[in-house]
């Protein structure tokens, strides 16, 4: 059966949730989920909430989906534990650092990749399955065919989210709001720039990151059919009325496996819309995705007021209970109540008397038994065996009933014995670098000049797909002595890896064998056409744990994220070759919508876009493979002026980023860090390594 999934960001919306009819919550607890501007929830209320659910049969599964620094593993791995020894039934995880703390310290807790880990083809989520989670919440824009695919070959569960916001970029790979403001959507402290106005070239009156919300009520069948065990509702930041009216009108649709009616849908757009929904990304159909919130809904209260009188008077009959009653001469009546699930509860009541009158009989005390209401429970089989010419007070019936429920009830809420551990210790150091390579990183072919080869770089990146329409580029650069390192893209769904596998295959021949990849999926792929793996920006490596997953992996070096400070990455255990990006365009966004098209009118991705803020900040936009885009930031990281800093930081490699520079422009760049100039951008920025993130 397939599992409906509702938001809890509060102990109201787990009610609200569970009386509506989902199957399971999720709801966040302590600073380490993605949603820490949700009401969130304290030990006793989780405690209580988990105790709600179980004994209403609906599952409980954590969010701990942000990236964790050293200094706060303990305390993430102690929320682990806390939530698994009151019985949570899994761990929603992102960071790879946490997920293999929390596999050795608390090994029998179920783990689920979140959506922040960009799992978007099947080699990325067998990968998870490598590293012990057993299910993947699926990249939000997959379409139906990619679903069915990685669904129909995965070795673990699969996720879907089929209602809520989506985001423009790529779940996990969005660094705008952090290098905006500082607070880091991967920290769950998203600020939402994607909601703002921006102008492409006309007014700034447009919206052009913001999309509707998907709404996937409709075909819920098809995901059924596909194999998809869980369907995800986005939401713990709305209102527990919104969690009860949208869990409501799917539940309905699953059980009774039709479409939503006229007026359900009218409801879901009245209650919480963006100028309708969309199934743009599940269509395949990008077109006509945008949209923005608009005045609430008038009618809107009224439906949240039926909506909350609903779930907080009500207790919907959702846990099947079978009764065996037993009354005897002489005997104490007794009587057995089971669940489906192997929970069974016997309870006794006093011995009956002789009867007067007309004695107990089977049918009175099968009648009695089926009184469960105002419980979660309902009757499904009900047997009773009665000697004749005895009495019982009504009661003393009714007491043994309460009785039987209270103790199953207690049953169904008792955690599971799990073995618990302590925290691993972190990996143990090498020794410090002092003399970190020259790495540069380019994004076009005019990019990759003699001038540039000329300086003697000791590795050269460059997109995998660039170099092999035509590898005489690189040239200059080998015969100079610097490695050459393939960049795979952002981005790689299934049905685009052969065209990637084929690119790297024939670098290989040409003798490129290393990869640079930023999701666990493009390691495989990389693997199988002979590379040698190096973890880009879009790993998210955050903290020393996560440097020692990617070291076992195989991996030969790791590029720390660049929303730590320098002084956390100085401080960070480094059992693997640790490089960093000191010069650049950062990347903000990832995203499958082509803003370039929104600008420009037409398709013309050979010429970067630009995207401005009410500020002035001028953002490029570029082409990505597969008709994607990429939006960088409107200053240039500039670290040239602190080499005392970051020489003593025990860094392997110095990466210069190259993305909108002229072939010029990289030379002056590369010629400031090697000393041999003096030249500076006009508008710089030190990016977050001495800020930091929220």
């Amino acid at each position: 059966m397939i599992e409906l999934l509702s938001p809890a960001g509060s102990p109201e919306a787990v009610i609200a949730a569970v009386q509506n009819g989902a199957d399971a919550v999720y709801l966040g607890m302590g600073d380490f989920n993605a949603r820490r501007g949700a009401k969130n929830f304290t030990d006793e209320e989780f405690e209580k909430a988990v105790r709600y659910c179980h004994i209403r049969g609906c599952k409980v599964y954590v969010t701990l989906n942000t990236l964790v620094n050293d200094r706060e593993m303990e305390a993430a791995v102690d929320n682990a534990r806390l939530a698994s020894a009151a019985g949570a039934d899994g761990l929603i995880v992102q960071d790879l650092g946490l997920v293999s703390a929390i596999r050795r310290a608390l090994p029998d807790i179920p783990l689920h990749a979140s959506t922040q880990m960009s799992l978007h083809n099947l080699a990325g989520v067998e990968a998870a399955a490598e590293m012990g989670l057993t299910r993947a919440v699926l990249a939000r824009e997959l379409s139906l065919e990619q679903i069915k695919f990685i669904t129909g070959h995965a070795s673990i569960e699969t996720e879907v989210f089929v209602h809520g916001a989506l985001c423009f970029c790529h779940s996990g790979q969005c660094y705008m709001s952090s290098l905006i403001g500082r607070r880091s959507g991967n920290r769950g402290m998203c600020a939402q720039p994607c909601r703002m106005q921006y102008s492409l070239g006309g007014r700034m009156d447009d919206y052009p990151l913001s999309l509707k919300d998907n709404c996937l009520v409709d075909r819920l069948r098809e995901l059924e059919e596909a194999g998809v065990a869980c369907l995800k509702i986005e939401g713990r930041m709305k209102r527990p009325e919104y969690t009860a009216i949208v869990t409501d009108i799917y539940a309905k649709a699953l059980k009774e496996k039709r479409k939503p009616s006229p007026e359900e849908m009218e409801t879901l757009e009245k209650t919480f819309s963006r100028q309708g929904f969309t199934q743009g990304y599940f269509n395949g159909d990008k077109k006509d995705m945008f949209g923005v919130r608009g005045e609430p809904d008038k009618d809107a209260e009224k439906i949240f007021s039926t909506a909350r009188k609903g779930y907080a008077e009500g207790e919907l009959r959702r846990v099947p209970v079978h009764f065996y009653t037993v009354c005897e001469k002489g005997e104490r009546i007794k009587a057995i109540a089971f669940d489906n699930d192997g929970n069974k509860s016997l309870a006794f009541g006093p011995v009956p008397e002789r009867a007067k009158r007309q004695g107990l009989t089977e049918s009175y005390l099968v009648e009695q038994m089926y009184k469960t209401g105002g419980t979660p429970y309902y009757c499904v089989e009900n047997k009773a065996k009665a000697a004749p010419g005895l009495f019982l007070p009504a009661s003393e019936v009714n007491e043994l009933r309460r009785k039987l429920i209270s103790d199953l009830s207690e049953k169904r809420a008792a955690p599971p014995q799990r073995r618990a551990f302590r925290l691993p210790p972190p990996p143990s150091n090498v020794p410090a670098i002092t003399d970190p390579v020259k790495i540069f990183q380019v994004r076009a072919a005019e990019q990759l000049s003699p001038e540039l080869a000329a300086l003697k770089p000791d590795y050269i990146y460059a997109p995998a797909m660039l170099m092999a329409e035509d590898f005489n580029i690189m040239r200059p650069f080998m015969d100079n002595g610097a490695r050459i390192v393939a960049v795979l893209p952002r981005v790689i769904t299934d049905d685009q890896v052969k065209t990637v596998y084929d690119a790297i295959e024939k670098l290989f021949d040409f003798g490129v064998n290393e990869a640079l990849v930023g999701n666990l999926g493009h390691a495989m792929l990389a693997r199988q056409a002979g590379m040698k793996l190096r973890a880009d920006f879009g790993m998210n490596a955050f903290n020393s744990y996560t440097m020692e997953v990617l070291q076992q992996a195989g991996f030969l070096s790791a590029t720390a994220s660049f929303e730590l400070r320098l002084s956390q990455i100085k401080a960070m255990a480094k059992p693997i070759d640790t490089e960093i990006i000191v010069y650049g365009r950062l990347p903000l966004m990832v995203s499958d919508q082509c803003v370039i098209k929104e600008s420009a009118g037409r398709c013309n991705c050979q010429t970067p876009g630009q995207m401005s803020d009410r500020m002035g900040s001028v953002f490029p936009v570029v082409k990505e493979f597969g008709c994607r885009n990429v939006i960088y930031n409107a200053h240039k990281l500039y670290l040239a002026d602190k080499k005392e800093d970051l020489y003593s930081a025990g860094l392997w490699g110095l990466r210069l980023l190259f993305s909108t520079e002229s072939a010029r422009e990289c030379v002056e760049v590369a010629k400031g860090y090697l000393g041999l100039s003096d030249y500076k951008p006009n508008v710089l920025t030190r990016g977050l390594y001495y800020r930091g993130v929220d």
